[in-house]
Protein backbone atom coordinates (compact mmCIF):
# COMPACT_ATOMS: atom_id res chain seq x y z
CA UNK A 1 0.00 0.00 0.00
CA UNK A 2 1.28 3.81 -0.99
CA UNK A 3 1.32 5.69 2.10
CA UNK A 4 -0.29 8.88 2.76
CA UNK A 5 2.15 11.11 3.18
CA UNK A 6 2.49 13.85 0.39
CA UNK A 7 6.06 14.65 0.35
CA UNK A 8 6.45 10.84 -0.31
CA UNK A 9 7.26 9.65 -4.47
CA UNK A 10 4.00 7.63 -5.18
CA UNK A 11 4.66 7.15 -8.60
CA UNK A 12 5.32 3.76 -9.59
CA UNK A 13 8.02 2.87 -12.30
CA UNK A 14 6.46 1.52 -15.08
CA UNK A 15 7.87 -1.64 -16.44
CA UNK A 16 7.22 -2.49 -20.25
CA UNK A 17 4.69 -4.67 -19.30
CA UNK A 18 2.96 -2.48 -16.80
CA UNK A 19 3.61 0.13 -19.78
CA UNK A 20 1.50 -2.04 -21.74
CA UNK A 21 -1.03 -3.08 -19.63
CA UNK A 22 -1.99 0.87 -18.80
CA UNK A 23 -2.32 1.59 -22.46
CA UNK A 24 -4.42 -1.66 -22.48
CA UNK A 25 -6.50 -0.44 -20.06
CA UNK A 26 -6.86 2.90 -20.80
CA UNK A 27 -7.53 2.44 -24.14
CA UNK A 28 -4.90 4.12 -24.75
CA UNK A 29 -3.19 2.16 -27.04
CA UNK A 30 -2.35 3.86 -30.42
CA UNK A 31 -5.13 2.47 -32.98
CA UNK A 32 -3.57 1.28 -36.95
CA UNK A 33 -3.17 4.48 -38.09
CA UNK A 34 -1.17 6.11 -35.24
CA UNK A 35 0.92 2.64 -35.40
CA UNK A 36 1.70 2.88 -38.62
CA UNK A 37 3.05 7.08 -37.73
CA UNK A 38 5.01 5.61 -35.35
CA UNK A 39 6.71 3.02 -37.42
CA UNK A 40 7.32 5.07 -40.55
CA UNK A 41 8.91 7.91 -38.46
CA UNK A 42 11.12 4.96 -36.57
CA UNK A 43 12.41 4.08 -40.40
CA UNK A 44 12.36 7.65 -41.67
CA UNK A 45 13.93 9.27 -38.66
CA UNK A 46 15.19 7.06 -36.62
CA UNK A 47 17.75 9.36 -34.57
CA UNK A 48 14.65 11.89 -33.76
CA UNK A 49 11.97 9.41 -33.55
CA UNK A 50 11.94 9.73 -30.11
CA UNK A 51 10.81 12.99 -30.43
CA UNK A 52 6.85 11.77 -30.84
CA UNK A 53 4.59 12.00 -27.77
CA UNK A 54 3.87 9.06 -25.88
CA UNK A 55 0.97 7.39 -26.87
CA UNK A 56 -0.86 7.84 -22.94
CA UNK A 57 0.25 11.61 -23.85
CA UNK A 58 -1.29 12.08 -27.36
CA UNK A 59 -4.31 9.87 -26.25
CA UNK A 60 -4.77 12.92 -23.06
CA UNK A 61 -4.18 15.74 -25.82
CA UNK A 62 -7.68 14.13 -27.50
CA UNK A 63 -9.09 14.01 -24.41
CA UNK A 64 -8.54 17.49 -22.93
CA UNK A 65 -9.65 19.00 -26.32
CA UNK A 66 -12.83 17.08 -25.96
CA UNK A 67 -12.83 17.74 -22.53
CA UNK A 68 -12.92 21.86 -23.30
CA UNK A 69 -14.96 21.17 -26.50
CA UNK A 70 -12.02 23.16 -27.96
CA UNK A 71 -12.41 24.55 -31.51
CA UNK A 72 -9.31 26.89 -31.25
CA UNK A 73 -5.73 25.19 -31.13
CA UNK A 74 -2.19 26.45 -31.46
CA UNK A 75 0.72 23.57 -31.33
CA UNK A 76 4.43 24.53 -31.48
CA UNK A 77 6.10 22.00 -32.78
CA UNK A 78 4.62 19.48 -35.30
CA UNK A 79 7.58 16.83 -36.09
CA UNK A 80 5.66 13.96 -38.07
CA UNK A 81 2.39 14.59 -36.79
CA UNK A 82 1.17 12.33 -34.20
CA UNK A 83 0.20 14.90 -31.65
CA UNK A 84 -1.54 17.21 -33.83
CA UNK A 85 -3.55 14.13 -35.23
CA UNK A 86 -4.77 13.74 -31.97
CA UNK A 87 -5.25 17.20 -31.46
CA UNK A 88 -7.10 17.74 -34.14
CA UNK A 89 -9.28 14.56 -33.94
CA UNK A 90 -10.55 15.93 -30.59
CA UNK A 91 -11.66 19.18 -31.79
CA UNK A 92 -15.51 20.11 -31.54
CA UNK A 93 -17.44 20.59 -34.99
CA UNK A 94 -16.03 23.52 -36.91
CA UNK A 95 -13.41 23.34 -34.76
CA UNK A 96 -9.51 24.04 -36.35
CA UNK A 97 -5.70 22.89 -35.05
CA UNK A 98 -2.75 25.80 -36.18
CA UNK A 99 0.36 23.70 -36.23
CA UNK A 100 4.10 25.59 -36.42
CA UNK A 101 7.02 23.75 -37.71
CA UNK A 102 10.09 24.54 -40.00
CA UNK A 103 10.94 21.11 -41.39
CA UNK A 104 9.28 20.91 -45.19
CA UNK A 105 10.22 17.23 -44.99
CA UNK A 106 9.34 16.09 -41.45
CA UNK A 107 5.83 17.55 -41.75
CA UNK A 108 5.44 16.05 -45.28
CA UNK A 109 5.20 13.04 -43.43
CA UNK A 110 2.64 14.56 -41.37
CA UNK A 111 0.35 15.75 -43.89
CA UNK A 112 0.40 11.81 -45.36
CA UNK A 113 -0.72 10.76 -41.97
CA UNK A 114 -3.74 13.29 -41.50
CA UNK A 115 -5.08 12.74 -45.12
CA UNK A 116 -4.99 9.04 -43.78
CA UNK A 117 -7.01 9.98 -40.85
CA UNK A 118 -9.58 12.00 -42.02
CA UNK A 119 -8.52 15.16 -40.09
CA UNK A 120 -6.89 17.30 -43.16
CA UNK A 121 -9.43 20.16 -43.11
CA UNK A 122 -9.35 20.54 -39.57
CA UNK A 123 -4.88 21.57 -39.49
CA UNK A 124 -3.42 24.40 -40.96
CA UNK A 125 0.17 23.90 -41.30
CA UNK A 126 2.92 27.01 -40.87
CA UNK A 127 5.90 26.65 -41.97
CA UNK A 128 8.82 29.05 -40.86
CA UNK A 129 9.78 30.67 -37.31
CA UNK A 130 6.78 30.13 -34.69
CA UNK A 131 7.28 33.04 -33.07
CA UNK A 132 6.56 35.22 -36.11
CA UNK A 133 3.57 32.90 -36.77
CA UNK A 134 2.23 33.51 -32.79
CA UNK A 135 2.91 37.19 -33.57
CA UNK A 136 0.78 37.48 -36.31
CA UNK A 137 -2.24 36.06 -35.09
CA UNK A 138 -5.01 38.30 -33.18
CA UNK A 139 -3.82 39.48 -29.72
CA UNK A 140 -7.02 39.43 -28.07
CA UNK A 141 -7.60 35.79 -25.93
CA UNK A 142 -8.97 33.89 -28.33
CA UNK A 143 -7.43 30.40 -28.01
CA UNK A 144 -9.02 27.02 -26.09
CA UNK A 145 -5.87 24.90 -25.77
CA UNK A 146 -1.83 25.33 -26.76
CA UNK A 147 0.65 23.21 -26.68
CA UNK A 148 4.27 23.29 -26.82
CA UNK A 149 6.53 20.81 -28.09
CA UNK A 150 9.43 22.46 -30.20
CA UNK A 151 12.89 23.76 -29.11
CA UNK A 152 13.71 24.04 -25.77
CA UNK A 153 15.25 27.61 -25.65
CA UNK A 154 12.20 29.21 -27.27
CA UNK A 155 9.80 27.94 -24.36
CA UNK A 156 9.92 31.30 -22.57
CA UNK A 157 9.02 32.89 -25.62
CA UNK A 158 6.42 30.80 -26.67
CA UNK A 159 4.76 30.88 -23.30
CA UNK A 160 4.36 34.70 -23.61
CA UNK A 161 3.03 34.91 -26.91
CA UNK A 162 0.10 32.10 -26.21
CA UNK A 163 -0.71 33.10 -22.58
CA UNK A 164 -2.46 36.61 -23.50
CA UNK A 165 -3.88 34.75 -26.45
CA UNK A 166 -5.59 31.83 -24.12
CA UNK A 167 -9.48 32.38 -23.60
CA UNK A 168 -10.11 32.90 -19.63
CA UNK A 169 -10.08 28.76 -18.44
CA UNK A 170 -8.26 28.33 -22.02
CA UNK A 171 -5.73 25.72 -21.54
CA UNK A 172 -1.88 25.64 -22.09
CA UNK A 173 0.30 22.16 -22.27
CA UNK A 174 3.74 21.83 -22.59
CA UNK A 175 6.08 19.10 -22.89
CA UNK A 176 9.16 17.76 -21.94
CA UNK A 177 9.21 19.50 -18.69
CA UNK A 178 11.20 16.75 -16.61
CA UNK A 179 13.55 16.59 -19.71
CA UNK A 180 14.57 12.90 -18.91
CA UNK A 181 14.97 14.08 -14.91
CA UNK A 182 18.22 16.51 -16.28
CA UNK A 183 16.23 19.48 -15.01
CA UNK A 184 17.71 18.89 -11.62
CA UNK A 185 21.18 18.46 -12.76
CA UNK A 186 23.48 20.12 -10.79
CA UNK A 187 24.56 21.24 -13.98
CA UNK A 188 22.73 20.90 -16.50
CA UNK A 189 23.09 20.69 -20.54
CA UNK A 190 21.98 23.73 -22.71
CA UNK A 191 18.56 22.13 -23.47
CA UNK A 192 17.43 20.79 -19.85
CA UNK A 193 18.95 24.58 -18.59
CA UNK A 194 16.69 25.74 -20.89
CA UNK A 195 13.88 23.35 -19.90
CA UNK A 196 14.22 24.23 -15.87
CA UNK A 197 14.31 28.12 -16.65
CA UNK A 198 11.14 27.96 -18.38
CA UNK A 199 9.81 25.86 -15.66
CA UNK A 200 10.70 28.48 -12.89
CA UNK A 201 9.47 31.30 -15.14
CA UNK A 202 6.38 29.50 -15.48
CA UNK A 203 5.72 28.91 -11.93
CA UNK A 204 6.08 32.85 -11.21
CA UNK A 205 3.55 33.53 -13.69
CA UNK A 206 0.29 34.53 -12.19
CA UNK A 207 -2.10 34.63 -14.86
CA UNK A 208 -2.21 31.07 -14.92
CA UNK A 209 -3.10 28.32 -12.56
CA UNK A 210 -0.46 25.25 -12.75
CA UNK A 211 0.03 22.01 -12.83
CA UNK A 212 3.28 19.63 -13.81
CA UNK A 213 2.26 15.69 -13.91
CA UNK A 214 5.02 12.98 -14.30
CA UNK A 215 3.90 11.97 -17.69
CA UNK A 216 5.65 10.57 -19.94
CA UNK A 217 8.99 13.16 -20.23
CA UNK A 218 7.20 15.59 -17.74
CA UNK A 219 4.22 17.51 -18.46
CA UNK A 220 2.91 21.10 -17.55
CA UNK A 221 -0.99 22.15 -17.72
CA UNK A 222 -1.53 25.41 -17.48
CA UNK A 223 -5.09 26.80 -16.94
CA UNK A 224 -5.50 30.88 -18.02
CA UNK A 225 -7.11 32.79 -15.06
CA UNK A 226 -10.68 34.62 -15.50
CA UNK A 227 -10.64 38.13 -14.30
CA UNK A 228 -10.40 38.10 -10.40
CA UNK A 229 -9.01 34.44 -9.88
CA UNK A 230 -5.91 33.73 -8.06
CA UNK A 231 -3.71 31.34 -8.75
CA UNK A 232 -4.26 28.24 -6.32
Amino acid sequence: MLRNDTLTARNLALTPELHAYLLDQGRMTPDPVLAELIEHTHKAIPDQAHMTVAPEEGALLTFLVRLLGARSIVEVGTFTGYSSLCLARGLAPGGSLITCDVSAEWTALARDFWARAGVTDRIELRLGDALDTLRAMPAEPHLDLAFIDADKPGYIGYWEELVPRLRPGGLLLVDNTLFNGEVIDDKPAPKPAAVRAFNEHARKDDRVQLVMLPLADGLTMARRLPSGEFPA
